[in-house]
């Protein structure tokens, strides 16, 4: 199982921000797409990934004024990313170790989709409820 096979289900359209747009800026496309993340680019590249969780330890350390800087002093940088043929438990074991929830998907250093820990879990629990239906067939029929 890849990474590949979730985008396959999921889509590759990604929401992105460049690094020069306002805190504010970010914080209203987060809420307009009901969306926790979003990969900052800097061109083609992915240069650092903002979430929900910059925006609250901005606001925290430096209260509203953190609303007027730009996303690139504010994002997480750089960017943890994995490539389309990356394993979906390997992808897991990443987002656990490094306590993330999201990940820009890279092909050839351009930005090829985004996935959530949301999404390899659902993909996971498919697959085991799957293997799980075709186990209790083969048994019926034994």
């Amino acid at each position: 199982m890849t990474i590949a096979a979730i985008l396959s289900g999921k889509g590759t359209d990604v929401i992105t921000i460049d690094g020069g747009a306002s805190a504010t800026d970010a914080l209203a496309l987060l809420a307009e797409r009901r969306i926790g993340a979003m990969p900052v680019m800097h061109g083609d590249a992915v240069v650092g990934i903002f979430s929900e969780r910059d925006i609250v330890y901005c606001l925290g350390k430096e209260g509203a004024d953190a609303l007027s800087r730009p996303v690139r002093e504010l994002m997480t940088a750089p960017a943890v990313t994995v490539e389309p043929d990356h394993k979906v438990l390997d992808a897991l074991a990443l987002m656990t170790m490094r306590r993330i929830r999201h990940l820009p998907v890279v092909r050839n250093g351009r930005l090829a989709g985004l996935v959530s820990i949301g999404d390899l879990v659902k993909y996971r629990i498919d697959r085991i409820e799957k293997e799980a239906d075709a186990m209790r067939d083969y048994i019926r029929q034994g």
